[in-house]
């Protein structure tokens, strides 16, 4: 029975990283993460409430300090009495404006942070959940400063932003409804004025000057991405003597950077300069006003000091919301290609209701399976056969052929586009990704390291194995010995991608890996191919060995190596153009007779021995 794919009737999903996305789109997708901490949020911002009413006290205070000591008709200075009460007043509100702010930084500390290390975590597993296809195509470098800024801007935003914008508002109205309440309408008109002028503005420069930071994000990826693709690469820069020539491209990624710099510090600086000149105006305006109710009578000098102070308190919070808004859009442009990594499609997800996989001897069919990397190019056509349960398979054929493609359909990296692959009966989509991948190891070709020890290596195909357990898989791989010749032993670092390491001390690193996964289905990919003839015969009965019993696809090129594979499936161009074998498919005197003749003649390799897989097949 054939199955197609859902995927392969409908249109591939668009990339999700393209165009920008809206502003309110990226807070609602910030706010769950706030709001699982709504507690402490509301509590959080009681504390700033209170510190901000604190704040517009102290002036009152002042004032009637200043009041008190002010000498009128009938009571000479000499008689005043010292205003101890307000004394102690205005130490408590200065007091309760540090206690409530700092209050507040104890109970959101834990609310910023948190949210920060959640959606870091989610992009991060994310990320892993998407395709190989994605991966295939992503830039490491500027991928990596796209999260590094978009967490920073969650920092910023919800740290110097939500709790402060509110508060800031609400000190501003109590400000303004005390000069309404107690003097006339000048002064509120000015601070209205001033506020309503200098919010349009911030808000009308802060939009202008936006495309310039979304500018210097992009250019600040690609400048990344050129400078850690060529220190990756940094065998290949040395074999041609580029070193110059990356320097260029890199200097040249960052001329643009600097000349995007500079505008928009340019930007900033206008926006810096427009702000401090409407408050400067504001501020003379409203003295001017006090001044003058000071010579009428109308006002104190506990009223001018109060005017003045209160204006110096609002310059501070509206210089402060205007560094807010610009903080806000800034950090929304950098948590924009944070969120996006978020919107990039799952290609492969699980099936709602999807089932562990059961193994049950682990019989591998491929029915009928067609599949395309893009729809214009097909890789496989109509590939059909079984492997049975603690049997090896396997395939034959040049570069290109579609062989390595099986490996990534089995493992699901990718869903076929018609018909199926199924594991005992269990099609792969209808299983979890997660217990699919469990029951399979592989020794690629290609082994990638992580920067870590020997030891972490060995035992990332297993974690949780015990230290005898990741000796035992070492001496099964033939690396122990090697390995306790070293200096720090296990504990010896194998550098960036295991560059510390021979072709040869990495593939037997791979080799210990897998067994020590111990998995019901082997693929073999080449596996011995960076070993020497020597050390290859030394670990082909441990291969051999592993195979034992287990579901096995070998995917080869040496043709010496899969003498004794039960079945031997030849790929031409996507399609199984013989199967057999190895005596049956020399006898039919077709395609695979003539690769076998070939190498022969070549005796580039080492004969399989009797009765065993060698690795060479394996990793073919």
């Amino acid at each position: 029975m054939r199955r197609s794919s859902a995927s392969s009737s409908a249109p591939p999903l668009p990339p999700a990283n393209q165009g920008t996305r809206n502003d309110w789109g990226t807070l609602k997708t910030l706010f769950p993460y706030l709001w699982a901490y709504k507690w402490r949020m509301l509590l959080a911002l009681t504390f700033l409430v209170g510190a901000k009413a604190a704040n517009v006290g102290v002036p009152l205070v002042m004032k009637h300090i200043i009041d008190s000591l002010t000498p009128s008709p009938g009571h000479p200075l000499a008689v005043l009495v010292l205003p101890a009460g307000l004394l102690v007043a205005y130490g408590l509100l200065r007091l309760c404006t540090t206690m409530f702010t700092e209050l507040r930084e104890f109970v959101f500390a834990k609310v910023t942070q948190r949210a920060v290390r959640n959606i870091a975590l989610k992009v991060f597993r994310h990320l892993h959940a998407l395709s190989l296809r994605f991966h295939l195509n992503r830039q490491t470098g500027g991928m990596t400063r796209d999260i590094e800024r978009g967490t920073r801007g969650i920092s910023s935003l919800v740290s110097y932003t939500l709790y402060s914008i509110l508060p800031t508002l609400v000190e501003i109205a109590l400000v303004i409804g005390y000069l309404v309440l107690h003097y006339d309408i000048w002064f509120a008109g000015i601070a209205l004025g001033a506020l309503a002028t200098y919010i349009g503005f911030t808000v009308a420069v802060t939009e202008w000057r936006t495309h310039f930071r979304r500018t210097m994000n992009e250019l600040d990826s690609k400048a990344n991405t050129k400078a850690i693709d060529s220190l990756i690469n940094y065998e290949t820069v040395k074999y041609f003597g580029n070193e110059d020539y990356e320097a260029k491209r890199y200097d040249e990624s960052l001329q643009t950077l600097e000349t995007a710099s500079v505008k928009s510090q340019t930007s900033l600086s206008l926006l810096n300069t427009g702000q401090s000149l409407i408050i400067a105006v504001a501020v003379t305006l409203i003295l001017w006003r006090a001044t003058l109710g000071v010579i009428e009578q109308r006002m104190t000098l506990g009223d001018l000091v109060l005017v003045n102070s209160f204006m110096i308190q609002l310059y501070v919070p509206l210089n402060f919301l205007g560094v807010i808004y610009r903080e806000i859009k800034q950090s929304l442009a950098d948590m924009e290609r944070l969120f996006m990594l978020l919107d990039q499609h799952r290609e492969v997800a699980d099936a709602p209701g999807a089932k562990p996989l059961h193994v049950d001897g682990a019989e591998v069919r491929f029915a009928h399976v067609d599949f395309s990397y893009e729809s214009k190019r097909q890789i496989l056509f109509d590939v059909d056969f079984t492997i049975p349960a603690g049997t090896t398979t396997a395939v034959v054929g040049h570069s290109g052929s579609g062989k390595s493609t099986l490996s990534r359909l089995l493992f699901r990296f990718y869903d076929v586009n018609d018909g199926n692959i199924t594991i005992d009966g269990q099609d792969l989509r209808d299983v979890t990704q997660e217990s699919l991948r469990r029951a399979i190891g592989i020794v690629p070709q290609d082994t990638v390291l992580f920067n870590d020890t020997i030891e972490y290596n060995i035992a990332y195909g297993r974690p949780d194995a015990s230290k005898h357990d990741i000796i035992a898989a070492a001496k099964a791989a033939h690396i122990h010995d090697f390995i306790e010749s070293l200096p720090d032993g296990y504990a010896t670092m194998v550098g960036e991608r295991g560059l510390k390491l021979s072709g040869g001390e990495k593939q037997r690193v791979a080799i210990a890996r897998t067994l020590l996964k111990n998995p019901a289905i082997l693929i073999f990919d080449e596996a011995t191919s960076a070993l020497d003839s020597r050390s290859e015969q030394a670990i082909q009965q441990e291969l051999k060995a592993i195979a034992k019993n287990r579901t096995t696809l070998v995917i080869a090129h040496r043709l010496s190596t899969i003498a004794d594979a039960a079945q031997i499936l030849v790929l031409d161009h996507g399609r199984i153009i013989e199967r057999g074998t190895h005596l049956e498919l020399l006898a039919a005197d077709g395609a695979y007779a003539q690769m076998w003749a070939r190498q022969q003649a070549r005796k580039d390799e080492t004969p399989a021995s009797p009765g065993g897989i060698s690795p060479e097949s394996a990793v073919a």
